[in-house]
């Protein structure tokens, strides 16, 4: 049971102008740039996850997953098992998943080992389609994460230009990771990370070559709302022909949503925004000091918001809320998703019943999605029915709304 009302009007009459549903008919009001969003939550949530989850829970929650509308996953990782033991049957979950049409699966492959095992499945897309250099703003992380120095990375510029103008490539990206600051550090500045942005854009200038994308790491949970925005500026108006943005913020801190919408009001139109996410905002990195508090953006929280500004995403939000749910299960802890435990924001046939008892526990919370069975023998001290003009004209206007679709479905098969 979806919704728990004291008052019914047919579902089949209500669905056209009351729902959860992905709003396809939202309206984009030029304000905001086009955003994508990746799901994570196979690959950065399951990385610091208990290593013992079987390849059958994954593929329950995968399949979960590419049933939401949600048009890019990230798999797993190509990694060792002897440091990333959870990625230990990777391919075991690849060749046993279940593709979902217009869904874009892909994954991670820090080396040309990694690479080549990945290039063996058809059905995983190459996540860098476009050539780029990336160097850490902290030696301390890249040296712990990946075994290389700030150096070794900035060396690989080189070599990796030059492969891209060997492949004829028009269009690069630049990219720094463990951006806002470091655990071992502290906080980068806003020079320190344009100075490493221009170092590449100027040698890939010099090549010939374009740059019109940016990515920008967090691994630490650094990020900062209204430095993010800053940052943001400066590479606009430093490089007004970088027009893709790509965040990968964490939130032990509990900032990455709020930064996300900062660069939501920060980018026009004629931006594209791209943000890592992960169902119920499980992920972090055995490297980074935080492992699992390090968190991400929870997908559900993410779509919610983008939905509630106008901003369609396509994604059936009720379908995502359940792989969340299903996502506790499989980690066997709760997660940390606000809106899989409070619900959206009811509307229509899902306001809440007046007569609701007592809800104090999260079980009971959850009754936005499995009815009054979520509240059973909860106190209640209502002893007769609570009455409401203002919902009452609501129940009217949902009424005659209803009878308009119904009408004008009636109209339109004569």
């Amino acid at each position: 049971m979806r919704s728990c009302v004291s008052w019914v009007i047919p579902p089949t009459r209500l669905k056209h102008f009351v729902s959860n549903e992905p709003r396809a008919h939202a309206v984009h009001d030029g304000r905001y740039p086009r955003v994508e969003i990746i799901e994570e939550g196979m690959r950065e949530g399951m990385q610091i996850e208990d290593a013992t989850i079987s390849v059958e829970q994954k593929l329950q929650l995968l399949d979960a997953l590419s049933a939401t509308g949600l048009k890019t996953i990230v798999v797993g990782s190509f990694v060792s098992p002897a440091w990333t033991p959870q990625m230990a049957q990777i391919d075991e979950l690849v060749t046993r998943f279940t593709p979902a049409p217009g869904v874009i699966y892909t994954a991670l492959a820090l080396n040309e080992r990694g690479r080549e095992r990945m290039r063996q499945y058809p059905v995983l897309q190459d996540p860098d389609d476009v050539p780029r250099t990336l160097v850490h703003l902290c030696d301390v992380f890249v040296r712990r994460n990946t075994n290389r120095s700030q150096l070794d990375e900035i060396e690989s510029w080189k070599s990796v230009i030059e492969r891209a103008v060997s492949s004829g490539a028009t269009t690069a990206g630049i990219a720094i990771n463990a951006a806002w600051g470091s655990n071992w550090l502290g906080p980068f500045s806003e020079e320190d990370r344009t100075s490493l942005l221009e170092r590449q854009y100027e040698m890939w200038r010099a090549a010939g070559i374009a740059v019109d994308r940016v990515w920008i790491g967090d691994p630490m949970g650094w990020n900062m709302p209204h430095v993010v925005a800053s940052q943001l500026k400066v590479i606009r108006q430093r490089w007004p022909e970088i027009t893709r943005f790509h965040l990968h913020l964490h939130d032990a801190r509990g900032t990455a949503l709020l930064s996300a919408y900062e660069a939501l009001t920060t980018l026009g139109p004629e931006c594209t925004l791209v943000l890592d996410t992960s169902v119920g905002g499980m992920g972090g990195c055995p490297y980074g000091g935080h492992g699992r508090m390090t968190r991400m953006i929870p997908t559900e929280d993410l779509v919610d918001l983008l939905e509630e500004l106008g901003i369609s995403t396509g994604v059936n939000l009720d379908r995502l809320i359940e792989a969340a749910s299903l996502a506790e299960q499989v980690v066997g802890h709760a997660l940390w998703g606000h809106v899989s435990k409070a619900g959206p924001r009811p509307r229509g046939d899902r306001l809440f019943p007046m007569d609701l008892p007592f809800i104090e526990t999260e079980r009971e919370a959850q009754h936005f999605r499995l009815g009054p069975e979520a509240y059973v023998g909860a106190r209640s001290p209502w002893r007769a029915p609570i009455e409401s003009p203002a919902r009452a004209r609501v129940q009217e206007t949902l009424e005659g709304r209803a009878e308009n679709v119904l009408h004008a479905l009636t109209d339109g098969n004569e």
